[in-house]
């Protein structure tokens, strides 16, 4: 399989994530938050402005996951949480179990070596069993739960998870 980093660097490449997006989540999050909040939070976290002031403005970087020339998902990272908080990381329903998510896992962790950052933090509805399953193989460790309020009379309930990154050496 063919597998490529696309950077998000374009507004091009902020609408087709966009797009990305919208497809991804609304096919997998209403069964476990509602469609009124879906929609809410691609609107508000996912749509190309939305993206264009999280790069411009909170220093996130985005990258199009391609399989086989194929868009086949999408991730987000910028530093936080005293080490990179990977945002976003989201699969096409096709593509999935294809070890996409493990190879930009593994495109992180090679970050967080480059720019000396001890771990990877991601945050994970509780309810997101077959994610949390993912993350856990991949040897992150549930930090704490964490309840948000991200308007719209809306709140994430979710766990924090941490991925250790020794530096090399």
């Amino acid at each position: 399989m063919g597998l490529s980093f696309e950077p998000v660097t374009t507004a091009d490449g902020r609408m087709r994530l966009a797009a990305l997006a919208d497809e991804i989540w609304h096919e997998y999050w209403p069964a476990l938050i509602g469609a009124a909040q879906t929609d809410y939070m691609v609107e508000q976290f996912q749509s190309a402005s939305a993206v264009d002031r999280q790069i411009k403005e909170e220093g996130y970087r985005y990258w199009l996951i391609k399989a086989d020339g194929q868009e086949a998902g999408y991730y987000g990272a910028c530093p936080g949480e005293g080490g990179l908080f990977l945002s976003k990381l989201y699969i096409r329903r096709a593509f999935r179990g294809r070890r996409l998510a493990s190879a930009a896992i593994e495109r992180c962790r090679e970050w967080c070596r480059r720019e000396g950052y001890p771990h990877i933090c991601l945050t994970v509805n509780k309810e997101n069993r077959d994610s949390i399953a993912v993350y856990r193989h991949l040897g992150f460790e549930k930090v704490r739960d964490q309840v948000a309020d991200i308007g719209g009379g809306y709140v994430m309930d979710d766990y924090v998870m941490q991925l250790p990154v020794p530096p090399e050496g």
